[in-house]
Parts: structure tokens; C-alpha cells; sequence
């Protein structure tokens, strides 16, 4: 495993964004670990965040892009603190581009903020975590009515590696619905291998009694 995925698992720890316990889901599954990237709350933590992204971004796809897309809401910081990593790291100027939920009609007109989208842009979307598709059968018309708009992929923070409305990961469903390429950051099999029964600041986060539930997690609801 690349030294940044362990440190962003780490990250996501101290940050407060993964915490392992008794949740449940919107989609009322219950789980044993939970992500909540509203935890993200300061300029230091999106600066770190936006690198991470920046190195997943770079490890799939390269910066043969222009525009980084970030869906409402969660996704307009993102595509901001991400293209504001590239720049500074790897000296790529990336687009940032959102949408708005509802249309603007006055001064900066339009659905759209940050880069306008014209025909022949080639767009990388970003998220925090998919789990439904939701998001992206959402974005994606509204890229296509910019114009003959070339969408590479997306990226996540997080793949949970759970069934989407199949019996898929809703990342593979997204590849195949779209025919676009999808990554994340970390996965959650690579959250596990690098947690399990190995001390944290002094603490074990994945004991053996926390990886029997995340084992039987997968079992219900893993991808087939």
C-alpha cells in the first residue's frame, strides 16, 4: 500500500471522519464503521485533504484534464482544495467547476460557479463517498447539457466496497452505467489491512472483535 493511503487513513482518524462502532445508514443498513467528511471543518484539514485527492487523482488518471467537477454541496470544497493542491504540486492548472441546486438569474448567471463547461472539456468529477449513484445520475446531465463534454472519471475519498442497487459496488455500477473510470483515495479493505490489530497512538482501532463485525458486514452486504 503507498505510504499517502496509509497516512490518509490516519488522517481520517484524527480528524474524527472515520469512527468505528454501532451506525446505521440512510439506507438503514446497520453498520460497524462510518465516514462523515463533515468533519472536515478547517483550512489545515482541506489543504491536507485536497493533496490526498491530488495523489489519487494523479495515480488514476494524471492531470490530462480540465475541469475538476464538484456536485452540490459537499463537492464544491473539494474541487476547490483539489485543484489548489495540483496547482501547488504537481504545477498543473486545473478548472474547478460546481452546480448550484437551484439556477442563478442575475450577475454570475447560470446553474454553474467557478469555470464555465464548453465542448471538448475533459472532466474529472469528485465526491466524498458514493454509495447509490445518486449524486452522478444527477451531474451527469448536467454536464451533458454543456456540450460535447468528455467525462473521465470519478473520485472518491472512500470506497466502502458495499453492494450498490445490485450486487456490485456502486463504483463498479457508476463505470458501467457511464463507462466512466472510478477510483477512491483508500478502500475499505485497505482500511482494514492497515488498522487491524496494529496500535494507533497507542490504541488498536480494528481489534478482533471489531473485525468479526466488519467481516459480517461484508458478508451481508459486501459486493458479490
Amino acid at each position: 500500500m503507498k505510504a499517502y493511503k496509509k497516512e490518509f487513513i490516519e488522517f481520517m482518524i484524527e480528524c474524527g471522519v472515520l469512527t468505528f462502532g454501532d451506525f446505521v445508514t440512510k439506507s438503514g443498513r446497520k453498520t460497524p464503521f462510518f465516514v462523515n467528511t463533515g468533519f472536515y471543518r478547517t483550512g489545515k484539514q482541506l489543504r491536507k485533504l485536497g493533496e490526498y485527492y491530488a495523489k489519487a487523482i494523479a495515480d488514476k488518471y494524471g492531470f490530462d484534464f480540465d475541469i475538476l467537477f464538484g456536485p452540490a454541496y459537499k463537492g464544491i470544497p473539494l474541487s476547490v482544495a483539489t485543484s489548489m493542491a495540483i496547482s501547488e504540486h504537481y504545477d498543473k492548472e486545473i478548472r474547478y467547476c460546481s452546480n448550484r441546486k437551484e439556477v442563478k438569474d442575475h450577475g454570475d448567471t447560470g446553474i454553474l460557479l467557478g469555470s464555465p463547461v464548453s465542448d471538448g472539456d475533459k472532466v474529472v468529477i469528485i465526491e466524498d463517498v458514493t454509495t447509490a449513484g445518486t449524486s452522478i445520475a444527477e451531474t451527469m446531465p448536467i454536464l451533458a447539457a454543456q456540450g460535447n463534454v468528455d467525462v473521465l472519471g470519478l473520485v472518491v475519498s472512500v470506497d466502502r466496497m458495499e453492494r450498490g442497487k445490485g450486487e456490485k459496488t456502486a463504483l463498479k455500477e457508476i463505470e458501467e452505467t457511464y463507462g466512466i473510470k472510478t477510483t477512491a483515495i483508500v478502500t475499505m479493505q485497505e482500511v482494514v489491512e492497515h488498522l487491524y490489530n496494529k496500535p494507533y497512538n497507542g490504541k488498536v482501532i480494528i481489534d478482533d472483535a471489531m473485525k468479526a463485525a466488519i467481516d459480517a458486514y461484508y458478508e451481508q452486504y459486501g459486493a458479490r
